[in-house]
């Protein structure tokens, strides 16, 4: 049996690389399990969409008189978002040969800066997060995220500055 010597059985891809990008974020850090985080996906690729998910939990109650959710909770929603989708947006944007150097810098890629802003309090039995892309140069990516409940109210947006190693 003759075989494709072009073909190289573990060739890094883009898509390869979100699908291991969002495991990480997923599967490999504690706080976002603790949080019960659920990270949803649309297409794949370049097509790749990505939001974040949580239900409400009395345990993250930031003001128990009102029953609405914890600051900190909101502001970790919108940070995960934004450099999760600066790390996918890198990833499509990337070629494939070069993507083994974008693999090593992955782990010194972080947040820079981020400013918060609250909208309304924190009500609801959903809350989705999404971000979209609004600079991306070599090093930082700049974000908009956004926090809605499952009634498409706007509890809050943040504005997030991630390095990309």
């Amino acid at each position: 049996m003759k075989t494709d010597s072009s073909a190289t059985p573990n060739k890094l891809t883009n898509s390869a690389m979100i699908t291991h990008v969002i495991a990480l974020f997923r599967d490999t850090m504690p706080f976002n399990q603790l949080l019960g985080l659920k990270f949803i996906t649309q297409g794949q690729g370049a097509d790749t969409q990505v939001q974040l998910q949580l239900e409400w939990q009395p345990s993250l109650t930031g003001n128990p008189m009102q029953k609405i959710l914890h600051g900190g909770v909101t502001a970790t929603m919108l940070d995960t978002i934004g450099g999760l989708v600066a790390i996918i947006e890198t990833i499509k944007q990337t070629e494939e040969d070069a993507l083994s150097e974008l693999q090593v810098r992955l782990p010194t890629m972080g947040t820079v800066d981020m400013r918060v802003d609250y909208l309304r309090p924190g009500r609801g039995e959903q809350f989705i997060a999404t971000a979209s892309i609004i600079r991306k140069g070599s090093k930082l990516v700049v974000c908009r995220m956004e926090l809605h409940n499952e009634k498409g109210d706007h509890i809050a947006f943040g504005t997030g500055t991630y390095m990309l190693g």
